[in-house]
């Protein structure tokens, strides 16, 4: 895959992830990073665990995606609550 595929597809797995975690996330710029930094989480966690997504479009969208929600939950930890 491309960088610029690479890019497209953890900026859109970071969207998805902010919108599927309780508060949105913390909007769209940063949710798009930790799609793209979740992208490279997800798969050093898969490749960690022996799963296999594939070498495809949805398995690198499934990888991304996890790796995403991953990483915005972890955050969510240490983010201060009002």
């Amino acid at each position: 895959m491309s960088w610029i595929g690479f890019i497209i597809i953890g900026g859109v797995a970071g969207w998805l992830a902010g919108n599927l975690m309780r508060g949105g996330g913390f909007g769209l710029m940063v949710n798009i990073i930790v799609g793209i930094i979740g992208a490279v989480i997800g798969g050093w966690v898969f490749s960690l665990l022996g799963i296999s997504t594939g070498n495809g479009l949805i398995g690198n969208f499934i990888t991304s995606l996890v790796g995403a929600v991953l990483l915005l939950w972890i955050i969510s930890l240490f983010k201060k609550k009002p």
